[in-house]
């Protein structure tokens, strides 16, 4: 096909996709914004109290009663809208590849599976790691180490954090995954390119999900030291994650805001 003719194709496909991933990151952090806003509650004092939100109203418990199956499957939504919210910005590089390669493997009468395919499979490793951090919340609230808003309520605990993550910044793993993240086509050069089968494309974006877990399990956990219910600290973890994946001097930021982590967890234990 003449350029002159695809490029307005790419270029509408393009508007499509980059429109889709905005609104499912705009939905997400609306429905962040409206649980942050419930559980503040007019500032009134909740530490004895467990707040609920559904996202529609809110549903109150004992501080100590223990977790039931609804509570559970609340927070885990909490984790995996919050989580789509965080990430799908940062996959857009690679999501948006897809789309124009696909375009033109269409034209040429070998298409691809559909770019949703791809997209589902990422945003799948993060809705397992919204399972993990919920157990992990779980297991905080039931050991009595979490405020009423999410957030570490032993100084210690916020000092392991904040050093652990930043130890993690300088690894070779996050070196390894954050090169995966950082490079589009690297990454599909190393793993075989894209795929022209439904579940072949899923799993493909599920393998691109798991290296970006490996990349920011860590700064997720940081969450829990600033408050999951911290607008402004999530917004601040979602801006780190995005510059360290998405631009030039990557690395340097991550080692960077290594640095800080532990600097920051030093002077909690101090």
């Amino acid at each position: 096909m003449d350029d002159g003719v695809l490029e307005p194709l790419l270029r509408r496909d393009r508007l499509i996709v980059a429109g889709a991933l905005g609104i499912v990151t705009l939905l997400a952090w609306v429905y962040v914004v409206r649980l942050v806003r419930d559980m503040n509650m007019g500032g009134m004092d909740m530490s004895a109290a467990r707040m609920i939100s559904t996202g529609l109203h809110m549903v109150m418990a004992p501080a100590v009663a223990p977790w039931t199956a609804a509570e559970f499957a609340l927070t885990f939504v909490m984790w995996t809208v919050m989580m789509i919210g965080m990430m799908t910005p940062s996959a857009a590089p690679l999501v948006l590849l897809y789309a124009a390669v696909g375009r033109k493997a269409r034209i040429d009468g070998a298409p691809f599976a559909a770019t949703a395919w791809f997209a589902s499979g990422y945003l799948a490793s993060w809705t397992l790691f919204a399972l993990a951090a919920t157990a992990v919340q779980w297991a905080l609230q039931r050991a009595a180490l979490l405020t009423a808003m999410m957030a570490t309520a032993a100084r210690p605990l916020s000092a392991v954090i904040l050093i652990a993550a930043g130890v993690y910044q300088w690894t070779r793993l996050k070196d390894l995954c954050l090169t995966q993240c950082q490079s589009p086509l690297g990454f599909l050069q190393v793993h075989g390119g894209f795929r022209r089968d439904a579940s072949g494309a899923c799993l493909l974006g599920l393998r691109h999900g798991t290296y970006c877990v490996g990349c920011c399990w860590v700064l997720m956990a940081l969450l829990f030291v600033g408050g999951v219910m911290n607008v402004v600290w999530i917004a601040l973890l979602s801006s780190l994650v995005l510059a360290e994946k998405a631009t030039r001097h990557g690395r340097a930021i991550a080692r960077a805001a290594g640095v800080a982590l532990v600097v920051g967890g030093v002077w909690f234990v101090l």
